[in-house]
């Protein structure tokens, strides 16, 4: 199936690793050119020249921490810089720590909404007018699915990242007349470094497989390929829904 990919203009954050890393080695892989972010810059590079020996298309990065807005301002002046504007934008962040109500401050809490919530919108803001501009592009937000059905002992993440249904709902209803999909993708558990950090601080975690109908853990491969499908022209009709990549683990209808 032909994503009608080839030649599009993809920012992915936190991409050095994990299902970032993941998603902008699937765009790529589908013709896309791609700019990259995260915090670390070999991890970066080292990503960067993964995607060069495999795929034939242009492949950027900056290193910045997307929940300062300093770091944002950077990015986006770097993506309007190398790619005019940006065709596709994939939002994405570590998450927060887990802990039970009680045992966070107030910090913790502010950190959580920079994070997750202040940094999506941020990116949005900066990168929206060139895809009003050329009426066509692709917002991408990836969040868990802790935000349909709450994780015990991740209440920063359960809280904070619920806020995203709201944000893409909204700006899918302000953002299709110019031809601009907004749709919410909801990892659940995935193969990978921050998965392997959960089981380690809970281990009781690692049974949860029990609990997927699928009966095993995803890989980010699988994950990637739904963000692609959302990002292609054959997902023209598709926006402001909330996609789980879950193995069937969310119990709700």
């Amino acid at each position: 199936m032909d994503f009608g990919l080839a030649g599009k203009k993809a920012v992915v954050l936190a991409s050095s690793k994990g299902l970032g890393k993941a998603v902008a080695m699937e765009l790529a892989s589908e013709g896309a050119h791609v700019f990259l972010n995260g915090r670390n810059g070999s991890d970066l590079e080292q990503t960067a020249e993964e995607i060069r020996q495999q795929c034939d298309v242009d492949v950027y990065y900056v290193v910045g921490d997307v929940s300062k807005s300093e770091d944002r301002s950077r990015i986006i002046s770097e993506v309007n810089s190398r790619f005019g504007s940006a065709d596709i934008l994939v939002t994405n962040s570590g998450g927060p720590p887990p802990g039970a109500f009680e045992t966070l401050e107030d910090e913790d809490w502010g950190q959580a909404y920079r994070l997750l919530l202040e940094s999506t919108v941020g990116i949005i803001r900066g990168l929206l007018p060139g895809m009003k501009q050329n009426k066509w592009g692709r917002i991408i937000t990836i969040t868990s699915q802790a935000i349909k059905q709450p994780v015990n002992g991740l209440i920063l993440s359960n809280a904070v990242r619920a806020s995203l249904l709201g944000l893409v709902k909204t700006l899918s209803n302000e953002l299709g007349s110019f031809n601009i999909t907004v749709n919410n993708v909801m990892p659940g558990y995935t193969q990978t470094q921050r998965l392997d950090n959960l089981f380690k601080v809970n281990p009781g975690m690692e049974q949860v497989t029990g609990d997927i109908p699928l009966g095993r853990i995803g890989q980010p491969g699988e994950f990637a390929a739904a963000v692609a499908f959302l990002a292609s022209e054959r997902a023209s009709y598709i926006t402001g829904v909330s996609l789980a990549v879950d193995g069937g683990w969310i119990k709700g209808i």
